[in-house]
C-alpha cells in the first residue's frame, strides 16, 4: 500500500522577513508557558505542477525553481507580519522561555523524492511522511520544506514550535502564506486586516487579585510537582505508539451521533451531543476495550480553544483575539474505568464527555487558568492528562483529542490550485496519543483523521471498526 522512497535535500536556505524589524524580546502568555518544547508538523500534497497556464495563448513548463521562487518571496513577505515566526526561543533571566525577534529566519529547504504522488502511503505517516516530507527543524521556531516528486507533484511541509502557535495560529499563517504567494497576491500594505495576527500579550494578563478554582488543580500540574518517572522495560509492542490516517464517512458519523442521542441524551437547554462529542465517546470507549484488566483508568482530554471564550462581552477585544497568535488552549480530561467506559452505552459515554467539556468552554475557566499559571510561576505548568491523570495507582492509557475542522486545506492554494490532501502529523513522543479529526478534502461531511496512539490500540480500532475508520487511500481521494 505504498513504496519505499529516498528524499534529498538539494538546497538549503534561510529566509527572512522581506523588511527590516526592530530586534527585540516577546515574552511567552501564560498559556504559551503551558506548553512542553514539542514540534508540530503540517503537510499539503500537489498534484502534477509542471505544467501552468499562465497565458491566455496557452500553457508554459516551469522547472522547480520557477514554483519554490514565488513560495520564498511570499514567505519573506507573511514573516513582515509574522515576525515571531523568523525569531528564535531564548531562555531569559528567570529560567523561562522568551522569543527573540530577530529576524534571524526561517530555514527553507528544497527537496526531490523519487516516488509518485500516489504512490505516497498516507495511511501510514510515519512511514512516508516523517523525517521525510516534514523538515526537522534545525533552529528558529518554524522550518519549510518543498520536496518535488517524480510525478511532477510536489510537498509543501512545514514543523512549527508548539510553544510559538496553537493550531488556529498556525492556519492563520498558512492562508496568509499562500494569498501572498498567489499571482493576485496582496501587497504587504493592503493585506487585509483582519488576517493581521495580533501578539498583544496584555490580552491574557493575569487577574489582581487572581482567582484559582479548585478543578484547575486537578486538571495542571506544575513540573515542580511532577511525580518521578516510573522505570519501565522494553517497551512491548503492543504499547509502541505508532500514528495512521482514516476516513470516516458522513454516514457513519451519523450514525454515531444517533447512538449518544438515542437516550434523550440532552442537557437542560435541551441541547444534544454535537458530532465531536459523539466521536470521542466512540473512541474512549474503543481504545478502552484494548485495555487489560476492567479496573485500569483509561483517560481522554479534548483542547478547547479560548478564543470565543474570552471577552465576549467585549467587541473589541473580542477581535482583537480572533486575530491573537499564541497559545489559548486547555485540555479538560475525564477517566473512568474500563469496565464503565465498555459497559455502559454511547449515550452514558458522551454525557461523561460533555460534562468533563463544560467545565472548561467559560470565560472563567481561561482566566483562572491564567492565574494558575502566574501563582506557579517560574515552574512550568503541564495539563495533568500528559503525566498520569488524578494519580491512581492503577494508571491506564490516556490519548487528547484535538479538532482540526478548522483546518484551511481548500484555502492553502500558492498558485498552482488546492491541495489534493493535506494533515496535521504530530508523534510528540509523550504518554499520551493525540487524535485530530479533520473535514475531508473529498467533502460529502466525511472527516479525515490522524491518529497518533498505541499500536493495540489501533489494531483494536481496525479490528472492531474497520467499517467506520477505513485507512486512507488516493482511491478514496480521487472518487
Amino acid at each position: 500500500m505504498g513504496e519505499s522512497f529516498v528524499v534529498t535535500v538539494k538546497k538549503e536556505e534561510v529566509v527572512a522577513a522581506a523588511l527590516p524589524m526592530q530586534d527585540h524580546w516577546l515574552p511567552l502568555s501564560n498559556l504559551d508557558l503551558l506548553l512542553p518544547p514539542v514540534d508540530v508538523g503540517v503537510f499539503f500534497c500537489y498534484t502534477n505542477t509542471t505544467t501552468i497556464i499562465t497565458t491566455t495563448t496557452g500553457t508554459v513548463t516551469t522547472e522547480p525553481p520557477a514554483l519554490v521562487r514565488p513560495l520564498k518571496e511570499a514567505l519573506a513577505q507573511a514573516l513582515v507580519s509574522f515576525y515571531a515566526l523568523a525569531g528564535e526561543m531564548v531562555t531569559n533571566t528567570a529560567g523561562e522561555p522568551e522569543l527573540h525577534c530577530n529576524n534571524r529566519g526561517v530555514g527553507f529547504a528544497e527537496a526531490a523524492a523519487d516516488v509518485e504522488l500516489r504512490c505516497l502511503n498516507l495511511y501510514n505517516p510515519d512511514e512516508c511522511v516523517e523525517g521525510k516530507l516534514v523538515p526537522t527543524k534545525k533552529h528558529g521556531v518554524l522550518a519549510v520544506q518543498v520536496t518535488f516528486l517524480k510525478c511532477g507533484g510536489l510537498v509543501v511541509g512545514c514543523t512549527f514550535d508548539h510553544r510559538i502557535a496553537d493550531a488556529y495560529s498556525a492556519n492563520m499563517f498558512l492562508v496568509s502564506w499562500a494569498e501572498m504567494a498567489r499571482p493576485t497576491k496582496p501587497t504587504i500594505t493592503t493585506f487585509p486586516s483582519q488576517a493581521q495576527p495580533c501578539f498583544r500579550r496584555s490580552l491574557l494578563s493575569p487577574r489582581r487579585p487572581g482567582y484559582i478554582h479548585s478543578s484547575l488543580h486537578d486538571m495542571y500540574i506544575p513540573y515542580s510537582n511532577l511525580p518521578p518517572t516510573k522505570k519501565h522495560g522494553p517497551e512491548p509492542e503492543f504499547n509502541l505508539f505508532i500514528s495512521r490516517i482514516y476516513y470516516v464517512k458522513f454516514e457513519e458519523l451519523n450514525h454515531i451521533q444517533s447512538l449518544a442521542n438515542s437516550e434523550s441524551n440532552v442537557d437542560v437547554n435541551g441541547v444534544k451531543r454535537t458530532k465531536l462529542e459523539s466521536f470521542c465517546a466512540f473512541l474512549w470507549k474503543m481504545i478502552a476495550t484494548s485495555a487489560k484488566g476492567k479496573k485500569v483508568i483509561t483517560r481522554m482530554g479534548i483542547v478547547v480553544d479560548g478564543r470565543k471564550r474570552l471577552y465576549n462581552d467585549n467587541d473589541k477585544k473580542k477581535a482583537l483575539m480572533g486575530s491573537y497568535f499564541g497559545n489559548v488552549l486547555s485540555v479538560p480530561f475525564g477517566g473512568k474505568p474500563v469496565k464503565e467506559l465498555t459497559e455502559n452505552s454511547l449515550s452514558w459515554v458522551a454525557s461523561e464527555v460533555h460534562m468533563f467539556l463544560e467545565t472548561a468552554v467559560t470565560k472563567e475557566h481561561f482566566l483562572g487558568l491564567i492565574d494558575w499559571v502566574e501563582a506557579h510561576r517560574p515552574s512550568a505548568g503541564l495539563a495533568r492528562i500528559y503525566c498520569g491523570g488524578g494519580g491512581e495507582e492503577d494508571d491506564g492509557s490516556a490519548f487528547v483529542v484535538s479538532s482540526g475542522q478548522r483546518f484551511p486545506e481548500s484555502k492553502i492554494d500558492f498558485g498552482w490550485g488546492k491541495p489534493v490532501f493535506g494533515s496535521y502529523h504530530f508523534p510528540w513522543g509523550g504518554d499520551a496519543g493525540y487524535v485530530m479529526p479533520m473535514p475531508s478534502p473529498v467533502g460529502k461531511g466525511d472527516w479525515v483523521v490522524y491518529m497518533h496512539l498505541q499500536k493495540g490500540q489501533l489494531e483494536k480500532i481496525e479490528y472492531e471498526c474497520g467499517h467506520v475508520f477505513k485507512p486512507l487511500t488516493w482511491e478514496y481521494l480521487k472518487a
